[in-house]
């Protein structure tokens, strides 16, 4: 498949404004709770809301920070933005004022739009900011009059009032930053990918479209929230592309609210992840859970082990899709299809992309091999903000070459082996940590696990394995271990099994492999 993108471009006339010269300004677009909202109202909550970040003094090309809870008013802060022509910064609305800090700083954002309930962190932060101009605070009354004193917070409702119903769209051009994305990576703050609203339409027309056969009929839901781009594609862009409906929660997520959704507005696309997927298969009350209004559920964000694909398959019976995307690439690039999965592997490339596996030298390495993995197309980012360094080793010519190391099969599935600094030479031989995980997995008192490797007393690498267990663990050490010897080769055994009652996460929510190792 093959997809030119428009030069002229706005991301909230493609996604948004579109659907109505369509007609389907009535379609729902947006279930939350007991509102429901149609494109038409959609379309005009966007635009109070550029009317009041006009009002604030923000101009094409400047940074606005959403820091919002699912709700509505996240999506209308989105496209309002967009629509000005200003890029979005999406970001964790339950941070810590430090982390805000950090955020404000380093995106140089000049105005925050806040939900009351969070906002005594945003305010807090703000105080040595020295690029914010406001906070925008929906649902609830400003803390002052509005004024254009640095950190003032000033009511959304009060200055949307009176805005014009119709939203006015910036032409941006479609190389231009629309929204900025942070990389999931485990050591050192968050860095931002600039992507351009080209970028979010030519993966919504390959992948959403081309791949998983998005519709109008389509209801989402989501696990991740909207802040994490896979989420902003999967449960918002996506469905919003046909004329689908997209369900929100701001809630946290857990498997008892996942189920509730699901019983309530009954959605044909979950947008899930492996930790859930584990989460709701060892649930209490799986076996008793309807999940046959879902066509599909996809998988992103780690390692899917082909245990748990298994697990999920024999208790809900939805068809599964692992796949892999990155900040950089916006999203998914390579994916099991529905109809075309092949347990433990993250499928094919995406029509429109191009994937290899190359050797630490850049070249490509025949079928079976564990390289590093190469991508280009048309949804790749600029660049790091202000490391020029690691842009410089990551963005070569026209491909993005990730930290991830892949194989391929000669029938062109690719197989995840890990991140480049979590794979393991132990005895002179690579290990996968995930081919140990999914092996550890299929233990039944293993709810969740991760291997990483810690020197011994020579400094030699040896894999420890970090399980969370139910049930009694006296001797659960020696059977795990016992357990990897027999099925996979003895040197990939983990020499120590630390039981933990929880695992670290980073802030996208993934495992904190850093962390682990030194603890």
């Amino acid at each position: 498949m093959s997809f030119v993108i428009p030069e002229k471009v706005n991301m909230a006339d493609w996604f948004l404004l579109a659907r109505l010269r369509e007609g389907l300004g009535d379609k729902t677009a947006i279930l939350c709770g007991d509102q429901r909202l149609t494109y038409a109202d959609v379309a005009r909550l966007a635009a109070r809301f550029a009317h009041a970040l006009g009002a604030l003094g923000v101009e094409p090309e400047q940074r606005v920070m959403v820091a919002l809870p699912d709700i509505p008013e996240f999506v209308g802060a989105l496209f309002g933005t967009l629509a000005s022509g200003a890029a979005v910064v999406m970001v964790n609305s339950q941070l810590k004022p430090e982390e805000i800090a950090y955020f404000y700083e380093y995106t140089r954002a000049k105005v925050a739009v806040v939900h009351a309930d969070h906002l005594e962190a945003f305010a807090e932060a703000a105080r040595g900011a020295q690029h914010l101009r406001r906070i925008l605070v929906v649902g609830g009354k400003a803390a002052r009059e509005p004024s254009f004193e640095p950190s003032s917070e000033a009511s959304f409702e009060a200055l949307a009032e009176g805005a014009p119903e119709e939203l006015r769209v910036f032409p941006s051009h479609r190389d231009d930053a629309a929204i900025w994305l942070f990389s999931g990576g485990t050591t050192g703050r968050p860095k931002a990918v600039a992507q351009s609203h080209g970028a979010f339409v030519n993966t919504t027309e390959l992948y959403a479209k081309g791949v998983m056969g998005y519709t109008a009929s389509d209801i989402t839901l989501s696990v991740p929230k909207l802040y994490f781009g896979y989420a902003t594609g999967a449960n918002l862009l996506f469905p919003f592309s046909v004329g689908g409906t997209s369900v929100l929660f701001p809630e946290r997520c857990t498997a008892d609210a996942l189920f509730a959704q699901i019983r309530r507005f009954r959605p044909t696309v979950l947008v899930n992840v492996p930790t859930m997927v584990n989460t709701m298969v060892s649930h209490e009350s799986a076996a008793q859970q309807d999940l046959s209004s879902l066509r599909v559920s996809t998988s992103a964000g780690e390692a899917l082990p082909v245990e748990l694909y298994e697990r999920w398959k024999r208790a809900f019976g939805v068809e599964l899709c692992d796949g892999l995307g990155t900040a950089e690439m916006w999203h998914i690039f390579l994916t099991n299809r529905p109809g075309d999965v092949k347990p433990g592997t993250l499928g094919r490339a995406v029509a429109g992309f191009e994937v290899k596996v190359c050797d630490d030298g850049g070249r490509e390495l025949p079928p079976g091999e564990v390289g590093w993995l190469w991508v280009k197309g048309a949804s790749r980012a600029f660049g790091y903000w202000q490391d020029l360094e690691k842009t410089g080793r990551a963005f070569r010519g026209e491909w993005y070459v990730s930290g991830d190391m892949l194989s391929r099969d000669a029938e062109g599935y690719f197989t995840y082996c890990g991140r480049g600094d979590d794979m393991l030479k132990v005895a002179g031989k690579w290990l996968a940590p995930a081919e140990v995980e999914n092996c550890l997995l299929q233990h039944p008192a293993v709810k969740e696990c991760a291997v990483v490797g810690v020197p011994d007393a020579r400094g030699l690498t040896k894999p420890h394995a970090y399980v969370l267990a139910s049930g009694p663990r006296e001797g659960l050490d020696e059977a795990l271990k016992q357990l990897v010897r027999d099925r996979l080769e003895p040197f990939k055994a983990p020499r120590e099994v630390i039981f933990v009652d929880d695992m670290p996460r980073t802030h996208l929510g993934k495992i904190d492999r850093g962390k682990l190792r030194k603890s």
